[in-house]
């Protein structure tokens, strides 16, 4: 069945007061490699579909959210029923609002048309090129290994209010990691479909890497300049972005809370950079509307389809908006701003690139990527988590060596604050969070006392 009968068909079925109805069709192909050998692809199908039953009930509506894969036509049935069992039994839902119509929905791609594919096709220009960089490490006496990723999912949302939208998603990523008598280095890349994928220059990057690491210098747990590459920015930056929701801030649990209120409006950063997402931006595109699975503090099954557009969440070095729901948008007195599906940071016009910046460091470390990042703070938003594949001493201007590794213990909030110089903008890939988000455009950063507070034995 395709996915738009089958939304169809649930929504038909449909005794609840109101019904949303989301089918999500996934395809994914995918590469490994290791020790300069590709060892292993295959390409997979999926699909879900979420029903949401809206039921009126003393003193407001309840939802019942009920999800399941690989549903057939003959299972549609089955799960409306228990959907609309979950909210025969819930209580009033805090978030319940009248569902987005049509007049005030975003416009959607072709609802009629066949869900979109990936195929092991995708990779035609980047096998051969992988193939190439396996020889030439090879021949350097290095060992290539990693994999590459593609999914594509269709979104299909209708609901009783009259909606029928449709989103194609691509997100692909590349992660290479090099190994040699200089330890072992990383790089990776998000990607819509790999034709901007420059595996030849990841692969010469880890092996000039992979150089440096030949000399070995031990330093002490302390605060260091450092020279923080797009990836890691990227890392605190997401964390950042999915601690700003409206409502916890209002409710003074956050970083962004202020007495009775938020902080929006307040300077955060000592350099005019922005923080923003926006739907249509180049090779970072995404939905162009709110879809949700399901309700949270800081998204609204109500919300579904409600259109989207750039945000800025810190504008010119001010907190300038929180993810919002019409809930919270209502208690906070703020625009309406949800949730958006990529992230992006820019500083002042003329950014310099990665290595001029390590080109003007006197003295100071330059990163490669985080990883093992947890929360210790909230208030505070204090992270804590490691160095990974590359800590590097920078001595007038050039790498001079690997250093040990490091926990760290910084809020990305207050890095703003301390910020020495941001460079130019570059699409990157989080190396923490790329499971769950990989759209990222970021600059590197120079951060002059970046807390290191005790060294790490992790490789």
């Amino acid at each position: 069945m395709r996915p738009q009968e089958a939304v169809e068909r649930a929504l038909a079925l449909s005794r609840a007061d109101d019904c949303i109805v989301i089918a999500d069709e996934s395809g994914t192909a995918n590469l490994r490699w290791a020790g300069n050998t590709l060892t292993t692809n295959g390409v997979t199908r999926g699909n879900r579909l979420t029903v949401i039953a809206l039921r009126k009930v003393p003193g407001g509506v309840a939802t019942g959210v009920v999800s399941r894969a690989a549903v057939g036509a003959g299972d549609i049935e089955d799960l409306v029923r228990a959907a609309e069992a979950v909210a025969e039994d819930g209580e009033p839902a805090e978030d319940a609002a009248p569902l987005v119509g049509p007049a005030d929905a975003a416009a959607g791609g072709d609802w009629d048309a066949p869900p979109a594919e990936t195929g092991i096709g995708v990779y035609a220009g980047l096998a051969p090129a992988l193939g190439e960089a396996f020889a030439e490490a090879e021949a350097g006496d290095r060992r290539l290994y990693g994999f590459a990723n593609h999914v594509v999912t269709s979104s299909f949302l209708g609901t009783s209010a009259g909606l029928r939208l449709r989103h194609d998603q691509p997100t692909g990523l590349l992660e290479l990691n090099a190994k040699g008598a200089g330890g072992s280095a990383w790089t990776g890349v998000g990607t819509a479909d790999f034709a901007d994928v420059d595996v030849a220059g990841l692969a010469g990057g880890l092996a000039e890497r992979l150089g440096w690491g030949e000399r070995r210098i031990d330093l002490p747990a302390g605060r260091y300049e450092t020279v923080l590459p797009p990836s890691a920015v990227a890392d605190l930056m997401i964390y950042l972005y999915w601690s700003a929701g409206a409502q916890d801030a209002q409710d003074g649990r956050t970083v962004f809370s202020a007495p009775g209120g938020t902080r929006v409006g307040e300077r955060l950063a000592s350099l005019p950079v922005t923080l923003s997402s926006d739907p249509h931006a180049a090779g970072l595109a995404c939905a162009p509307f709110l879809l949700a699975h399901a309700s949270s503090r800081d998204a609204s099954v109500f919300d579904n389809g409600l259109p989207l557009g750039r945000t800025d969440w810190i504008k010119d070095g001010e907190l300038a908006a929180l993810q919002q729901t019409r809930l919270s948008a209502g208690r906070t007195g703020l625009p309406l701003t949800p949730p958006i599906d990529n992230l992006i940071m820019s500083g002042p016009a003329g950014g310099a690139a990665l290595e001029d910046m390590v080109a003007r460091t006197e003295r100071g470390l330059l990163l490669t990527c985080l990883w093992y990042i947890r929360e210790v703070d909230p208030q505070r938003l204090l992270l804590t988590g490691l160095t990974r594949d590359g800590v590097y001493l920078v001595e007038n201007g050039e790498v001079v060596g690997a250093v040990n590794n490091f926990r760290f213990n910084e809020s990305p909030v207050d890095l703003l604050s301390r910020l020495g110089e941001v460079g130019a903008t570059v699409p990157t890939l989080p190396r923490e969070w790329s499971d769950y988000f990989t759209r990222a455009a970021m600059p590197a950063l120079r951060v002059d006392d970046f807390n290191m507070s005790t060294v790490s034995q992790a490789s």
